[in-house]
């Protein structure tokens, strides 16, 4: 079968033939229609110890043998993943979709939604709460915005490291004040948009911005990190989290049934909502292009149609 295969650990993917999975007991055949991609694909922190040459883990959507459309998350029987014609996946990861959802909304209410609305959740957002997103920009970033609105935040800041991408986000009404990282004074920048001060952040990058965020918050308020991108060491002056807290969350060691209800929770809050997200879609033939596209920081969902 065709496969976006990646050759050995560091090296970029290339399509080619690779092995078909063989049926086996506990794990389910699906013929894939669409694949998505994300951060912690190309980083490949949970390919430690995973065989070579494999297939993009990736998520996606497809079909079993009887027609049945479903989803599945980065589970995949090894060696084999999403940017593949076939791909094989334990049962129990391999979730039935409803029939008004899409495969893109399948894809995009599973890892990503799952990574902002369980911190969020945590934060314990109360109504008219100031939120800061700090990398809101990206997929994650994009839903957790509207999620925090959802939850009864009062004022929403989006902050990260490209100018357009922030307008954006505000000029469609996903946030009430953008902030771009990396200015003369950043304290400053957040503390003028805080609205007398945040109390809740949800940090997708850490290093310093946040460091800077946490000068910009009040007391009692609660901040959430779970990424990496601007560094994973901080010198923190613990003053500043005086009265605070500070929690490192892990969103993905879950049991899959645990997955699966926040995941169906949140298809439900897309149907009630319509949480936008900005896609950028590929064909199957362009799984190089779509690796490099998530590389460089899309700010947008990576799919491609995968027939």
């Amino acid at each position: 079968m065709k496969a976006a295969v990646i050759p050995e650990r560091g090296v970029a993917p290339v399509l080619t033939e690779f092995r078909e999975p063989e049926p086996r007991d506990g794990a389910l055949l699906i013929d894939m229609d669409t694949a998505g991609l994300g951060g912690w694909d190309v980083l490949g922190a949970y390919r430690l110890g995973i065989e070579f040459p494999c297939v993009i883990r990736g998520e996606g959507v497809g079909r079993l043998k009887n027609g049945q459309r479903v989803y599945f998350g980065e589970r995949s029987v090894q060696p084999f993943g999403a940017w593949a014609e076939r791909t094989l996946v334990p049962a129990e990861e391999v979730w039935a979709v409803p029939d008004d959802v899409d495969d893109k909304t399948a894809i995009s209410m599973g890892i990503a939604a799952t990574g902002a609305l369980v911190p969020l959740e945590k934060a314990a957002i109360q109504k008219g709460e100031n939120v800061l997103i700090l990398g809101a920009t990206g997929t994650l970033g994009q839903i957790a915005l509207q999620l925090a609105r959802h939850m009864g935040a009062g004022r929403i800041v989006a902050a990260a490291r490209s100018e357009e991408s922030i307008q954006r986000l505000v000029s469609r009404g996903l946030a009430d004040a953008g902030i771009k990282l990396g200015g003369a004074d950043d304290v400053a920048a957040l503390k003028d948009a805080s609205n007398g001060g945040f109390d809740v952040v949800l940090d997708l990058v850490c290093g310093q911005p946040l460091l800077s965020a946490l000068k910009a918050t009040r007391w009692g308020a609660r901040i959430m990190t779970i990424g990496t991108g601007a560094g994973r060491q901080i010198s923190l002056d613990i003053a500043d989290l005086l009265f605070r807290t500070l929690s490192c969350i892990g969103t993905g060691q879950r049991p899959s049934a645990d997955r699966r209800a926040i995941w169906e929770r949140l298809l439900q809050i897309d149907r009630e909502n319509k949480i936008a997200i900005d896609y950028l879609d590929f064909s199957f033939d362009q799984a190089a292009q779509a690796w490099a596209a998530q590389v460089a920081g899309p700010h947008a969902k990576v799919t491609a149609r995968m027939r």
